[in-house]
Parts: structure tokens; sequence; C-alpha cells
């Protein structure tokens, strides 16, 4: 038991050594100047690029409804098929409606002829010239030359006075009927024009029976199939137009002046990352979202081959007209500790100064500095995470260390 003691306090004596021994050799490791790379802090004028995410949106979008009640009978399109302005999608039984319209027409044929009119088309232009004021005329003519003749007979003592107050009494009577001749024709004047107007409008209902595309696009839902008895405003389907699409832009209120209609828009989506869409600005909103602090923007993307479709997510690029000075440092420079930005810079004892930054835009391998560093400063760009302030370094000449991660 003695023996086994000893040799377990000589263990322990080993392993302190031991790690005493390896905690000397890492205090000499760390003793000396953290070996670094550094780049400069440069300054550059850059053209602005407002950089966005937004959606992409149809340029229209209608639901079709029924303007008609009635049985469908024909559905000729469906999801994804193409269709051109006027086409025919779909079609409501129309026989009631047939039978409406060859009844109004008839009655329409009837009121033209009372007034001597060919067809619907014809116009009356003088009521005087229609036929019952015209046979009105006539009888009030024939009156009048009997009253003057009459009274011509009274006058050489040859006819009585009876027959003079009979013949004035009938030139009265036509007189009177000729002006009722002339209101009879005026309200059949009224007649026909309300008649033709109930008959366009029984047309109307004829041709709606059809249900035609109000535009070129696509089919994006069909609602009915055949059989499906509708009434007005019941939706039929949806038609998007894809050529071109919008698409719609949040863009920060401090890049305002940055942004003019007709600008050139870049754009790339996931589907398609090798490749790159073009379109221009045709709608700034006047107004700034209060609570995001952004305005909305819309592009027209030209989509001939129908390659984007609408909803999906798209990256953009707007260049601007916009040139400034700005500072520019490595991406790589940067690292993120604690809730901020930093940067660490090297000062003139070489020692690091950890320093916090506000940063800008971010130009491919670089980064806009607005706030933390100055031009010409020189900052670490490998081992940061053993850099903080105080810490000294050695900084390795330019291509040093490539192979070691320096």
């Amino acid at each position: 038991m003695r023996i086994n003691a000893i040799s377990a306090v000589l263990a322990g004596c080993g392993l302190l050594a031991g790690c005493a021994k390896e905690t000397t050799t890492h205090a000499k490791q760390d003793s000396g100047p953290v070996r670094i790379r550094v780049a400069p802090v440069v300054a550059r004028n850059v053209q602005r690029v407002v950089e966005s995410v937004g959606t992409l949106y149809p340029f229209d979008e209608t639901v079709v409804s029924a303007e008609i009640e009635g049985r469908i009978d024909a559905v000729k399109v469906d999801l994804g098929d193409r269709v051109a302005a006027g086409q025919i999608l779909v079609h409501i039984y129309d026989e009631e409606q047939r039978y409406l319209v060859a009844q109004m027409e008839a009655q329409l044929r009837q009121a033209l002829e009372r007034l001597g009119l060919k067809d619907e088309n014809d116009r009356v232009k003088d009521i005087a010239d229609t036929p019952e004021p015209r046979r009105a005329r006539a009888d009030l003519f024939d009156a009048e030359q009997r009253y003057k003749r009459t009274r011509d007979l009274v006058d050489q003592g040859i006819a009585s006075r009876a027959d003079l107050d009979a013949a004035q009494a009938r030139y009265k009577a036509m007189q009177a009927a000729y002006d009722a001749a002339l209101y009879q024709a005026r309200d059949l004047v009224q007649e026909v024009q309300r008649s033709k107007a109930q008959l366009d409008l029984q047309r109307k209902k004829l041709r709606d029976a059809s249900v035609r595309a109000p535009y070129d696009g696509y089919i994006k839902d069909r609602q009915v199939n055949v059989g499906v008895y509708v009434r007005p405003n019941t939706p039929l389907l949806t038609i998007v137009k894809t050529d071109p699409l919008r698409l719609r832009l949040e863009v920060p209120e401090r890049m305002a002046p940055w942004i003019r209609n007709d600008q050139r828009v870049e754009l790339s989506v996931e589907a398609f990352p090798d490749r790159s869409f073009t379109g221009r600005i045709w709608r700034i909103s006047p107004a700034v979202d209060q609570s995001k602090r952004t305005f909305i923007v819309e592009a027209l993307i030209n989509n001939a081959k129908g390659e984007l479709k609408p909803g999906g997510y798209a990256h953009a690029r707007i260049p601007t007209d916009r040139i400034e000075r700005i500072r520019l440092a490595p991406a790589r420079a940067i690292t993120y500790l604690y809730g901020s930005n930093k940067a660490y810079v090297v000062r003139a004892d070489n020692t690091i100064e950890a320093r916090d930054l506000k940063l800008g835009d971010r130009f491919e391998r670089e980064v806009e500095v607005l706030e933390g560093l100055q031009e010409g400063e020189h900052i670490a760009i490998t081992e940061l995470a053993r850099l903080d302030t105080g810490t000294k370094v050695a900084i390795a000449p330019a291509g040093a260390g490539e192979g070691r991660g320096l």
C-alpha cells in the first residue's frame, strides 16, 4: 500500500511538471508580438448603386366574371393557356337570349314601319313628313278648302249659314287632328328610340354569353366547369399579363434624390443565377412609409419569353448618376463582435487599437466606412481573433505568409 501511494505521488508530480512545462511553452509562444498582415484604408470616387430586393407582379391581373346568368356550356381554356385579346374563354347557354332579341327586333320593325322608316339606322328628319301627320295634313287642307268655298257661297247668298258653320267646325276638327297626329308621331319616334335601346341592351346580353379575354395574357386560375349555373359577377377565370412585369422595390428615403423615372434597373433571380434581366423605372411613390422609412419604386421588366413569373423574388441594382468620394476598407478586415462592427488599427508603436465602425455600402471585397477609420490608416486583415486594444503586433511584408494564412 505504501509503495502504491508513493507511485501515485510521483506520477502526480510528473503530471504537474508536464503541465508546468506545457504552460511555460505556451507562455513563451504568446509572449512575442502577433505577426499580422495589414491593408490601408483608401478613398476613391465611386458611382452610387441602389440595391434592393423586391417582388415581381403581373402588369395586369383580372378576374373575369359573368355578366349574365345562365348555364356554362363551354370552357375553352385552362390553367397556363396563353390567350389573345378578344378570344372566347367561356360560353354561356344563350338560346333564351336569342329568342328575346328576335322578339324585340320584330317590335322595333313594327314601330319603324309606322314612321315610314326602312331600318333601324334610318332617322326621322321632319315629324310632319311621317305618314300619320301627312294624312292629317291632307284632311286639314281639304277641310280648309271646303270652308273657304262655303264661305264664298254664303257671301253670294247661295249657301246657308248652317252649311258655313258645319264647314268651319270640320276645319277646326281637322286642325286638332293634325296637331294630335304630330304629337303621336313624336311619341312614336320616342318609342322607336326606347325599343332600339332595349334591343341594343338585349343584343349586348347575347354577346355577353361569349366571355372574351380583355387583353393578351395567361390563364392564372380557372373557377368554373361546364354545366355550372352562374349569375352576374360570378368569377370564371383569372387572367394575368406578364409582359412586361412590375418589379416593386422598397428604397430608403435618403436615396430619394438618386432615383428618377426611366432609370435603368438590373435584376437577378434565383431561378437564373447566371443571368441578369433589365428594365426601367416607371413609377415612384410620392410618400415615405413612416414605419419603415422607405418609399416604393416600381420598374417595368421585359419578359417577352415568359421566363420570369409573377410573385417571384428578385434582387435589383439601380445604377445612379451620383459620384461620391468615400473611404473603403477590405471586407475581411471587419469583424462583428459584441453587437458592433470592429476593425483593428495598427498604431505607430505597433500596438492595436480596436475601433467600432459605422458601415455603408458594400462593393464586392470592400466596405464603405462612414465612421471609425480615416484614409491612410492601416488595419489588420489576419489574426483578427487574437487582437484587441494594446496587443503588440509585427507586420509581415506584403505577400509574406500567404501559405500560412497570414
